[in-house]
């Protein structure tokens, strides 16, 4: 007779951005039931159950323990123990430890279960007024300028919308390079302090965009999402060419009288293709 325990279940919980309020009950439920709680923070963790009279063992769970915790929680696992995994906020894994928890239960039998619910990827893209039919999430951006516009360069012809998480420290130079390799007038969201108090989304150029963020203080505070247009095909391959002749003729005509000449031959903005030849 086999005597093994049955497996436990590796639940993965998403938990509100912000707003308390925002959690599911299903979510609500397996975290009352669970025989641990793996959070990357578990002093914020413990005032979300505390918050919804949820008491329950917390367990710390980030990105420089996870590889010694993990193997810990898969014998829990199993042992026939339930884990909830969480993050401080938003649905875990993303942009957050708990890939190789996830992995190790996967390879090792165990049910991962997916408990769906707040995310601030999603959050920013429904209300960024931006197409959200493709996207590509990006995370956080480089924080040294040189590797920041290097990773930018690489999406200058990215078709579909990217989505960036940022932080209040950088995002005024962000946002700089942002204009300076895709140009004044690609259209971004910046969504800041998504379901809190102090909550706003600035759309539009980021020329315009960027103006309005280093004007404002308060709109340098907080946590950040950016939503930024992809580049139209033919706009993108038009840009290409025109920066190409631009920059032969600048020695001979100045970068002005180049940007207009190969603006008008491309059929691009001439506004646009002066910002990046300026950059360069």
């Amino acid at each position: 007779m086999d005597d093994a325990p049955t497996p436990g279940r590796l639940l993965v919980v998403a938990t509100p951005i912000g707003n308390l309020e925002d959690i599911t009950l299903r979510a609500l439920r397996v975290l009352a039931e669970a025989d641990v709680v793996a959070a990357e923070d578990t002093r914020h963790s413990r005032r979300l159950l505390a918050h919804h009279g949820i008491d329950r063992p917390l367990l710390a769970l980030h990105e420089h323990n996870e590889e010694q915790q993990a193997g810990r929680l898969v014998e829990r696992l199993r042992g026939g123990e339930t884990v909830a995994l969480i993050s401080d906020a938003g649905t875990p894994l993303v942009s957050d430890p708990g890939y190789r928890l996830v992995r190790m239960a996967a390879e090792a039998g165990i049910a991962v279960v997916a408990v769906p619910g707040p995310s601030a990827v999603t959050a920013a893209l429904s209300v960024s007024g931006l197409p959200t039919d493709r996207f590509t999430f990006e995370g956080f951006l480089p924080a040294r300028q040189a590797a920041r516009r290097k990773a930018l360069e690489a999406l200058r012809d990215e078709a579909r919308t990217m989505v960036f998480f940022e932080s209040a420290h950088r995002i005024a130079a962000s946002l700089d390079d942002l204009q300076a390799v895709f140009g004044p007038e690609r259209e971004i969201a910046v969504c800041r302090e998504l379901t809190k108090q102090f909550e706003t989304v600035l759309r539009g150029a980021l020329d315009t965009v960027c103006a309005q963020v280093a004007d404002d203080a308060d709109q340098r505070r907080g946590e950040f999402v950016l939503v930024v247009a992809g580049a139209a095909a033919d706009t993108a391959r038009g840009l290409a060419g025109a920066l190409e002749l631009a920059r032969e003729l600048r020695d001979h005509v100045g970068a002005s009288q180049a940007a207009r000449i190969a603006a008008r031959i491309h059929g691009v903005s001439r506004r646009e293709l002066y910002h990046l030849l300026d950059q360069q």
